[in-house]
């Protein structure tokens, strides 16, 4: 792999700790010193300094991986390991609108019926995909880079292939968008951020070879908020489809916005901390956040290694079933990803599942609330919803944000030491150039306990978590975000009608670790009762 190199950047040490600067310093971590116990110290600590310029010295880039791997298998957790045959129904009836636009909006199993039958080549729905992102992807702010040439000799390929009868799966042929943190060879990685716009990385991810693999067409590059924050790149803040006076959430934003205006029929984003709920939601889009590990990340830019995770933002669960079913998997390179079987069956009982909701997030509510709504349709199909209590009081964002804070740091610190984080979009107190140079003071015993105190968090969560299939929670609210993130438990965030504004509403459900399955199968079914992700922004539509 070769990234563009920051400046080389030598730390200068200092000659010698003083007794003084332990004072100040111990301050900052509550602690406090003898005089003849920082006089021990000063010996120590200066001989630490040689060390820290030789660690700085290396100039790490940011594919230098983090050898001490998180895991979300607690003791006694089972993992599938038996694959069987997954089959998706491609049905044979679809035909060709007569009005081409429509294509925009139609699901993968009905793009790939197309293809299959040969209706409509790869290369023309390619073509329309393209044209599309060219007349929309600039008002929305969502396209970093097209792969023009790319997806061309790909759908020519899937074209190929098709004509001579050997067919890959619905996926042969389909365009989608990747949001611009996984490198592409032959194609800029930016990260969305000003300090890497020039970047060109010499390696195809993992999770765009695995989609090769499946025969689907990559079309373009998403855009990012600067460094995986929020919704703001140096192209500007990506809009959301809905309302274009608002941003489409971070930090997968292009991937939300492309796949909300039909301007792709799916994209792939990430999460650490919300970066697929979150666009999912505002976006009115089906945001797939898998198992932590269950596609493994080589080729995507770190961030924070105990918790990136790779998932999928398309138009419904059963696109996202397909999708998953072909990107999931380990990578020897990223020793953090687990292999697992997803033995996904287009069909659940809701009577023989387990399920919960969140009561002290839900009860309180209005009665005609989104969540209030989503538990009486569930209860008319059948399902017998268990109350939870689910606790807000372990403390989760302020773990989960001091490990994202040590690692992103760590991360980029090539970023901050070369002071290059100074050409950064965004320098608010809050964003990540601040951000990285505050969590140089998180001690390391601190970092170390906080890894120490998301394992009991871990440990205290599993029988709740694990304990039923489907947890139903509002997508952000209290706690349930970080703990889930702390733990790697998968959700998927759904569309769940309009809001009075007419912006989307969304419910999440949370299953337990490596229950893609259940979960996909499950928001199918309430998908195809409700019939909401079929509501698309107005202007987009046909």
């Amino acid at each position: 792999m070769s990234f563009c190199m920051m400046p080389v950047i030598m730390a200068s040490a200092q000659d010698s700790i003083t007794r003084s600067q332990i004072a100040t310093t111990e301050k900052m971590f509550g602690l406090s010193f003898s005089d003849s116990k920082k006089d021990s110290m000063t010996g120590y600590l200066t001989d630490r300094l040689k060390t820290y310029n030789y660690l700085q010295s290396q100039n790490l880039n940011n594919d230098v991986p983090f050898p001490l791997w998180f895991n979300p298998i607690l003791p006694g957790m089972k993992i599938p390991r038996k694959q069987m045959p997954v089959h998706f129904d491609i049905p044979d009836q679809v035909s060709m609108p007569s009005d081409k636009s429509q294509l925009a909006f139609y699901s993968i199993p009905q793009l790939a019926s197309l293809i299959k039958h040969r209706k409509i080549t790869s290369e023309e729905l390619t073509r329309f995909y393209l044209e599309r992102l060219k007349k929309y992807g600039a008002a929305l702010h969502c396209v970093i880079e097209l792969t023009e040439d790319i997806a061309i000799s790909q759908a020519r390929k899937a074209d190929a292939e098709i004509a001579s009868g050997k067919y890959r799966g619905p996926l042969h042929g389909i365009p989608y968008g990747i949001k611009d943190l996984f490198a592409v060879e032959g194609t800029y990685t930016t990260w969305g951020t000003p300090p890497y716009k020039n970047q060109k990385i010499n390696q195809t991810a993992f999770v765009a070879k695995q989609l090769e693999l499946a025969g689907a067409v990559l079309v373009a590059k998403l855009s990012l908020g600067e460094l995986a924050m929020d919704d703001v790149w140096f192209g500007g803040l990506t809009r959301n489809p809905w309302d274009t006076t608002k941003g489409s959430g971070g930090s997968s934003a292009g991937s939300a916005a492309a796949t909300a205006a039909g301007l792709v029929p799916f994209a792939i984003g990430t999460e650490t901390y919300g970066s697929i709920v979150d666009p999912a939601m505002r976006c009115g889009v089906t945001g797939l956040r898998p198992t932590y590990g269950s596609v493994a990340r080589t080729g995507a830019m770190a961030l924070a290694w105990s918790s990136d995770k790779v998932g999928v933002l398309c138009r419904s669960a059963e696109d996202a079933a397909i999708v998953f079913n072909y990107i999931h998997g380990a990578d020897q390179s990223d020793a953090s990803s687990i292999r697992f079987a997803f033995n996904y069956s287009a069909s659940v009982n809701l009577k023989q599942l387990k399920i919960a909701y969140i009561k002290n997030y839900i009860d309180t509510l209005p009665s005609g609330s989104t969540e209030k709504q989503t538990l009486v349709r569930l209860k008319e199909m059948g399902a017998q919803l268990i109350p939870i209590s689910f606790p807000d009081s372990l403390h989760g964002d302020e773990i989960l944000s001091l490990i994202i804070g040590a690692e992103s740091a760590a991360a980029f610190d090539l970023l901050t030491r070369s002071s290059m984080d100074d050409e950064m979009v965004q320098q608010a107190r809050d964003r990540w150039p601040n951000t990285f140079r505050t969590a140089r003071f998180i001690p390391a015993v601190e970092y170390i306990n906080a890894c120490r105190v998301r394992y009991q968090i871990m440990k205290k969560m599993d029988p709740v978590l694990d304990g039923y299939d489907i947890i139903i929670a509002p997508p952000e609210t209290g706690d349930q975000l970080a703990i889930t993130n702390l733990t790697g438990n998968p959700s998927i965030t759904i569309p769940d009608g309009l809001l009075p504004n007419g912006m989307p509403a969304s419910i999440s459900f949370i299953g337990k670790h490596f229950g893609e399955a259940t979960l996909l199968a499950f928001a199918k079914s309430y998908q195809q009762q409700t019939g909401f992700h079929l509501k698309h922004p107005s202007g987009f539509l046909p």
